[in-house]
């Protein structure tokens, strides 16, 4: 029980906390409506499931081999970011128009795969949960993770259509759609920086 307890905190603090996926999740939430947003947020809880599968089944070993592979896919999944953060900020702000389109599934499932957190996230609970030669312990944290990350990312999305009544003019629209485009977009410096930084440091 008490490696259950452990899988559940740390895909929770793993999930809860803001990144990337997160703050697409709300700006869909505020733009688009709770129901709209779901798409995304199964395919971002799906896109991340399957990329904790593929490491802990054995990309993981690859990335022992060429730990350079990591680096290479940290740059190229802030540049994505960056870039979804960029849209975000230009994103239209006048209520009248018509609404910028919905984030889709496979974006969602996209961005779990360039998101250098997913990453951090999925090597991290495979060194701590792997050990079992016949992968019990892993399937079983795959099946946490899963749960408790499509709950949070729910959440996320819940937040963002309870904040949508809050924008009632263009100019908190125009204000909400900078605030979530630079917090994406520092996410991902933060993540290039905190990746490269901790390599150099050691």
């Amino acid at each position: 029980m008490s490696l259950v307890i452990a899988m559940l905190v740390f895909a929770f603090v793993m999930s809860i906390t803001p990144g990337p996926a997160n703050m697409m999740i709300v700006s869909s939430g505020v733009s688009h409506g709770f129901r709209r947003t779901m798409p995304f947020v199964t395919g971002a809880t799906l896109g991340f499931t399957a990329l904790l599968v593929t490491v802990g089944l054995g990309f993981f070993q690859l990335l022992v081999l060429y730990p350079s592979l990591l680096n290479y896919l940290t740059i190229a999944g802030s540049g994505y970011v960056t870039y979804m953060g960029y849209k975000i900020m230009r994103s239209s702000c006048h209520i009248k128009l018509k609404p910028q389109p919905c984030p889709r599934f496979y974006q969602g499932f996209l961005i779990t795969w360039l998101n250098p957190k997913a990453w951090s996230a999925s090597l991290s609970g495979v060194s701590l949960f792997s050990g079992s030669p016949e992968h019990n312990r892993l399937t079983l944290f795959f099946m946490v993770y899963f749960f408790v990350c499509y709950a949070c990312f729910t959440l996320w999305a819940y937040v963002g259509d309870r904040v949508r009544a809050l924008l009632t003019s263009e100019s908190s629209i125009r204000a909400f759609n900078i605030i979530m485009g630079g917090t994406l977009i520092l996410c991902a410096v933060y993540l290039v920086y905190s990746h490269f930084g901790a390599g150099s440091s050691g």
